[in-house]
């Protein structure tokens, strides 16, 4: 479906402000696009029609487009068009937040599917990791995390029997592994170490990606009172998931 350029006009020249023009344009298009008037794969008019259509010169309009591309709003293909790029979620890469808050807070819908929660027998570094005797096993649950039935995230995680005994119990569809546990074993401290990583054969199908698709790898660890609650391996598919945070300076 194609975007009118004289509804791209009419909008243009009903705005107002001081604000350059190429900016203005800018503005006009992200709004139409986080309102979600203009969904992914729409396509905008070419630079010639808004050219024509808001009286602004080509280097006015290009810029416009050029900017909006680069912070991942239209996808821009030679010889084709430019469209209004797919939606990422994005997650905080600062804290550890629920993915389900996150999904929730963007007004989509977030559900689970679980792949196992189960009980497993710990070879020597994961005991070490934990701190736990010879002989004490480790939880290991692996569950992937939907938006709008668009798999976002593989989650596979290590958990403490220790600190979280009832785990096993939990019914992962209704509530997430992140909630349980920062409910029994409040978070003292968390590591998070990102890589871009290739997905395995068996990812990528849980995922519903193709393989050689680049994807987001945070390896997350979290802390309660000093102990170790749990290991995780959260496996985002990059088109689909960025991942953002701000800061300071002292």
């Amino acid at each position: 479906m194609a975007i009118d350029a004289t509804d791209v006009a009419a909008l243009f020249h009903s705005s107002s402000g001081s604000a350059p023009a190429y900016q203005r344009l800018k503005d006009l298009v992200s709004e139409q696009i986080a309102t979600g008037r203009w969904t992914e794969g729409e396509m905008l008019p070419s630079e010639s029609r808004l050219v024509e259509s808001l009286g602004l010169s080509r280097m006015t309009i290009n810029r416009a487009l050029r900017e909006l591309s680069a912070a991942g709003l239209v996808v821009r293909t030679a010889g084709v068009g430019t469209f209004v790029a797919a939606h990422k979620g994005s997650s905080a890469l600062f804290e550890v937040r629920n993915i389900a808050d996150e999904v929730h807070h963007r007004g989509h819908r977030h559900r689970t599917e679980v792949a196992f929660v189960r009980e497993e027998p710990a070879d020597a570094p994961v005991r070490r990791l934990f701190d736990l005797p010879e002989g004490r096993p480790v939880f290991h649950s692996l569950v992937v995390h939907y938006e709008q039935d668009v798999a976002i995230q593989l989650e596979d995680r290590l958990v403490n029997p220790e600190l979280a005994p009832e785990y096993l119990a939990q019914d992962f569809t209704t509530r997430t592994p992140n909630d349980y546990l920062s409910r029994i074993a409040p978070l003292g401290r968390g590591e998070h170490v990102v890589e871009a990583v290739l997905a395995t054969p068996d990812e990528c199908e849980r995922l519903d990606i193709d393989a050689g698709e680049p994807c987001l790898l945070i390896r997350r660890r979290t802390w309660s009172q000093d102990r170790l609650v749990s290991a995780a391996r959260l496996l985002h598919p990059g088109s689909r998931y960025r991942l953002e945070g701000t800061f300071e300076s002292p």
